[in-house]
């Protein structure tokens, strides 16, 4: 099937929140123009790409409207809502707006960009990247956070297992995978760098495997560059090597964000 003919320009960098925009453009078949955006040079935080997303992070969507005027948008979800609603006319992947799986949908999307997200992103920052840690490092001050953010995976974890284990078509709503299915993937099969594990959650597991062996999803955890996490998963040299140079990138932008430094703002 030809793919559909689009102006899109999708920025974006190989971490969970830009899988799932690059996910749900090969789902939709859109042919679309992707930009690699080199978050290790702070090219996120440069002016052109400020011209789009004004906070500064990735991912970021450009596309100009049937009128002609062009459009910029940031924040995963408000792109991923905005990209069925333009392009998933046949609701291949979504719900016909106002009904009440497509309210139950975006419900989902949320959870995830308001709740799993956040908290994995914490969860993975002490046990990664705070200063002295890395799994298997006694760090006694990393403690607490570390406990209390991979706690609350869990928790976030179970409602997800409980939810899937009631699905009669083992996607979150309804009968088809939708743009929630689509914005927890990348964050669900990324749980180990979280100090955690799916395995003991056997519907979240099988969903994952669902997930990953669409032919959209294959591909577009690849763009931009391949998505490595279940092969980092095996190899804990190359583990302590992102600990330690992504550690220190995190840590050198949150003393210059601590100085005033606007252009090196996380």
């Amino acid at each position: 099937m030809a793919r559909t003919k689009t102006r899109i320009v999708a920025y974006v960098a190989q971490v969970p929140d830009c899988v799932k925009i690059t996910t749900l453009l090969e789902e939709l078949e859109l042919d679309y123009e992707m930009r690699l955006v080199d978050v290790s040079k702070a090219e996120q935080k440069e002016p052109w790409f400020l011209a789009v997303n004004p906070n500064g992070r990735v991912p970021a969507l450009s596309d100009v409207l049937p009128d002609g005027t062009a459009l910029n948008l940031f924040e995963s979800g408000s792109i991923m809502q905005y990209l069925v609603e333009r392009y998933d006319t046949c609701h291949k992947i979504s719900y016909p707006k106002g009904t009440a799986q497509a309210f139950q949908t975006s419900s989902w999307l949320f959870f995830q960009t308001s709740g799993l997200g956040p908290i994995m992103g914490q969860a993975m920052h002490f046990t990664r990247f705070a200063p002295g840690t890395g799994e298997g490092t006694p760090t006694p001050a990393y403690d607490y956070p570390r406990y209390r953010y991979r706690t609350e995976v869990n928790r976030l974890f179970r409602v997800l297992d409980t939810a899937l284990s009631r699905s009669s078509s083992g996607y979150l709503v309804g009968d088809r995978c939708t743009i929630a299915d689509l914005a927890l993937w990348p964050w669900v099969v990324s749980d180990f760098w979280a100090g955690v594990s799916r395995d003991v959650y056997p519907h979240l597991q099988q969903w994952e495997q669902r997930m990953a062996a669409r032919p959209g999803v294959d591909v577009g955890r690849h763009r931009p560059g391949t998505h490595f996490m279940k092969e980092l998963a095996k190899d804990p040299a190359l583990q302590k090597t992102i600990e330690q140079v992504g550690g220190a990138w995190i840590r050198n932008l949150q003393d210059n964000n601590a100085k005033g430094n606007p252009s090196s703002r996380l």
